[in-house]
């Protein structure tokens, strides 16, 4: 498994062949695209929830994907990434230096990429990952969420974002969304932006269907 600071240039980042951490992330593009999963590191206090992050990671591997996720071997981001390995996936951990004795790393990553702090992480995420998928989770979660969504609505990207809303989880995220609009802080084509969904299933139809799009 390979350990790479992203911060800048390292010297001790930088492989044999000369290039640093970053590109050698890219590099990866041999395969079927990245799916970028933002979920809690907690398991939440509902069985259904480490179930369906499991069916997400299994859906992830069987489909040929590639898996990006936040390193951490705890939580439903633990739960992806184990079902995502057991089902073939490659995957890439992206964890932040602090963190790394809060949510201990998951061991079988093919890579751990090591960031300096949250900013740079979520960064990588968004160069490195050709779709992302939100389960749910905590703040940061919530935070992941918004940044990749914004980025969408500043035209920095066009990459499909899909929200799994287990057990209705999400509605509240949903009437924050349609209050925004209702009052005259954004437009209505935001709602454009993500698409909800119900199930794994679903979220990775809606992503093989906007990618083989993308690429005509």
């Amino acid at each position: 498994m390979a350990h790479r600071n992203t911060g800048g240039h390292d010297p001790v980042a930088e492989s044999a062949s000369g290039r640093t951490a970053p590109e050698q992330a890219h590099s990866h593009r041999g395969y079927k695209p990245a799916i970028c999963v933002f979920c809690g590191s907690s398991p939440g206090n509902d069985r259904v929830y480490a179930k369906t992050a499991r069916e997400l990671g299994r859906h992830i591997g069987e489909g040929g994907y590639r898996l990006i996720f936040g390193g951490g071997a705890v939580g439903l981001m633990g739960e992806v990434a184990r079902a995502a390995r057991s089902a073939g996936a490659p995957i890439i951990g992206i964890l932040p230096a602090f963190l790394r004795g809060v949510e201990p790393p998951l061991k079988s990553a093919e890579e751990l990429v090591i960031t300096p702090d949250l900013q740079q992480r979520k960064s990588r995420m968004l160069t490195l990952a050709d779709a992302f998928v939100i389960l749910p989770g905590g703040l940061g979660t919530l935070d992941e969420f918004f940044e990749v969504v914004t980025a969408t609505q500043l035209k920095v990207h066009s990459k499909p974002v899909i929200v799994v809303d287990v057990a209705g989880y999400f509605a509240p995220l949903r009437a924050l969304l349609d209050q925004v609009v209702a009052h005259g802080f954004a437009r209505p084509e935001i709602a454009t932006h993500q698409d909800f969904v119900a199930t794994p299933a679903e979220a990775m139809a809606r992503i093989t269907l906007r990618l083989s799009v993308r690429e005509r």
